[in-house]
């Protein structure tokens, strides 16, 4: 079956003009076919779903009666924008979505004019979206400016300090927020929907509007009306809070509802000043195993829509989260004191167990990065031993809290850092490519990279005993296959460990970089050591290394600039040694999407291609292509 028989009218739409150009009618059918396209297109090269299936309406509603991209449309996060990118021209790309080269997982501005932000990471909207209405008023511009964020992203502080602004100089801006997280309360219905579009209609405002005005000269009798008008508005709809904020409250609807949805975002384009449209959706809607488990369905690899994503046989092979969250379970049952936060992250931190098991040690604190860090620095100074289980790229959020709130005070507080280095498909959004060189500089922090999996266990434990700051960097997915020692033995700080013995050059490998190390070194014959500190480092050793051999390699999947390689140069330089050394890690550019193999090609890092980057630096004597020697 072509595509035009199967999509007769999504066919047609290659972008928003296209879809302005049907009648208001034929819209349900749209979202049905963009419904059961998004279910086809996912099912066959995985990606972000079951939000996308809730923001169906939505999408259609904002590109038929908005002219974008001219009148901006911001998406949180962007795991809802699928349908966004099929309905701007993007649709027979969607199938290498994620895959190198393809269409990005989340809004990027240098892939299409209807990205009018970048995102991946929460909470941003509000502001970007405000950033633009302020500039369409500086410059005169008539056009919108709408930000579309779920009610995870509305925990973050950042997106009510947005709010805060944007209802103090009441900015032209519409805040629409997609509320997937509860189910569609009797007050979803007819008289809801209805009352909904009364208060976003002409009528409504401007007899709002005038009695403002008369009444503002009769304080007290403004007061009362002021008060009656929030009491019966708050019997229908929860919108005080926001109205607070200086917004008109609209809602809440059926997000699903698209006639509704359309009248009511046709009347909140015509008014003036910050409007909030709160619409209820469903996860997963219109595929049913979506909505039972909106969890599971949330980033899927290929599956058989007819049948569902059936669980695989596990690995045996533990990835590091599992590490973390094992090792987590085992010191929480034998100290009490121990405390696992973490902001939003529960499954991909490797928590689901331990919240389970021990919910009182247990906090997530949601889409909250820098009142992780601060709750747990407050912990820590009254006797518990918390624990931050962070994704290295949200850890950036909170850098502030960290430096002041943690390192400062030399509170123990232990950084779990999963995801460092290059993730996958998720792209340079999520990559923890910079974590050390922010990390490394802070004072009393003891900072590690394991090797394998079992060194990650037992660097986990060897922080939690420290009475200072500490934190373990370890990447997405398994290690080497290391088998784990389930004893704890804390590691002495500051030692390195040498895995193999060679001669004229020593590769200093820090975490993920020592198993292709191993390999490179067994190609040129050299020293081979595992840093396992990037701080303190094994000052020592790294002397005696510049000592005895003619070249230095460092290894670390961070960027270059700031890295743990800086590390190694700046202590060689304290002591007044200059030794040939190369510094090997990730390239000052984003590195994009794919799969983290590819990820690593393109950055250098694979074993021959650090072999190729060494060769023209060795000596030649120790070249064994015999490539005269070339100074680093």
């Amino acid at each position: 079956m072509t595509e035009s028989n199967q999509y007769p009218l999504l066919a047609r739409i290659n972008s928003p003009h296209d879809l302005r150009q049907l009648p208001e009618s034929s819209l349900e059918q749209v979202a049905r076919e963009l419904r059961a396209y998004l279910l086809d297109s996912v099912s066959r090269s995985g990606g972000h779903f079951a939000a996308g299936l809730g923001s169906i309406e939505i999408t259609v509603a904002l590109h038929y009666l908005y002219n974008t991209p001219d009148d901006r449309i911001v998406w949180d996060v962007g795991h809802q924008a699928y349908p966004h990118k099929i309905l701007t021209g993007r649709r027979e790309q969607m199938p290498t979505v994620r895959q190198w080269g393809g269409v990005a997982p989340f809004p990027k501005r240098d892939e299409s004019p209807y990205d009018t932000f970048g995102v991946g990471h929460s909470s941003t909207s509000i502001s970007a979206a405000l950033g633009m209405a302020i500039a369409a008023k500086q410059t005169g511009s008539q056009r919108r400016a709408v930000a579309v964020i779920g009610d995870g992203g509305l925990t973050a502080g950042m997106a009510f300090e947005a709010l805060n602004h944007a209802g103090d100089i009441g900015a032209n801006l519409l805040v629409i927020l997609n509320d997937n997280n509860m189910s569609i309360s009797p007050n979803v219905g007819a008289l809801s929907n209805r009352f909904a579009q009364i208060l976003s209609g002409k009528l409504y405002t401007s007899v709002r509007e005038g009695s403002k005005k008369i009444l503002s000269q009769m304080p007290s009798v403004w007061e009362l009306a002021r008060r009656a008008e929030e009491h019966v508005k708050g019997l229908v709809v929860p919108g005080t809070l926001f109205e607070e904020f200086g917004f008109n409250y609209i809602g809440p609807i059926d997000g699903h509802d698209l006639p509704t949805v359309l009248q009511t975002l046709r009347n909140l384009r015509k008014l003036e000043g910050p409007q909030f449209l709160h619409i209820i959706t469903r996860k997963g809607k219109g595929y049913a195993p979506a909505e039972a488990d909106p969890v599971k369905y949330h980033g899927v690899s290929p599956f058989d829509p007819q049948v569902g994503i059936v669980p695989g046989a596990k690995s045996s092979k533990p990835v590091y989260s599992d590490i973390f969250g094992d090792w987590a379970c085992d010191m929480a049952a034998r100290d009490k004191r121990f405390m696992a936060i973490t902001p939003a992250m529960r499954e991909g931190s490797g928590l689901v167990r331990f919240a389970r098991e021990f919910p009182e040690q247990y906090m997530d604190v949601a889409i909250a990065e820098q009142h992780a860090v601060t709750v747990a620095a407050g912990m820590a100074c009254d006797g518990l031993k918390p624990v931050v289980a962070i994704y290295s790229t949200f850890l950036q959020r909170a850098y502030d809290q960290v430096i002041h709130d943690v390192a400062l005070q030399k509170l123990p507080v232990l950084f779990a850092l999963d995801r460092a280095g290059l993730v996958g498909a998720d792209g340079p959004t999520h990559a923890g490519c910079y974590d050390v060189t922010f990390m490394r500089c802070l004072p009393d922090l003891v900072f590690m990279a394991p090797a394998d999996e079992n060194e990650c266990r037992q660097m986990l434990y060897t922080g939690y005993c420290l009475d200072q700051p500490a934190a373990v960097r370890y990447p997405r997915g398994g290690g080497p296959g290391v088998a784990v020692d389930k004893e704890m033995q804390a590691l002495p700080v500051g030692k390195a460990e040498i895995r193999r013995k060679g001669r004229s050059v020593a590769l200093l490998a820090f975490g993920s970089m020592v198993q292709p190390a191993l390999e490179v070194g067994e190609a040129l014959d050299a020293t081979v050591v595992n840093m396992r500190f990037i701080k303190p480092l094994d000052e020592a050793l790294v002397h005696e290394l510049a000592q005895s051999h003619d070249l230095l390699v460092t290894l670390d999947e961070n960027v270059v600039a700031g890295g743990a390689g800086g590390a190694v140069t700046e202590y060689l330089a304290s002591q007044g040694l200059a030794p040939r050394i190369l510094h090997i890690g990730l390239p000052d550019r984003a590195i994009q999407h794919g799969t983290r193999e590819q990820m690593l090609e393109d950055a250098g890092l694979t074993a021959p291609q650090i072999r190729d980057t060494i060769l023209p630096h060795l000596p030649a004597a120790a070249n064994p292509t015999g490539a005269a020697a070339r100074s680093a």
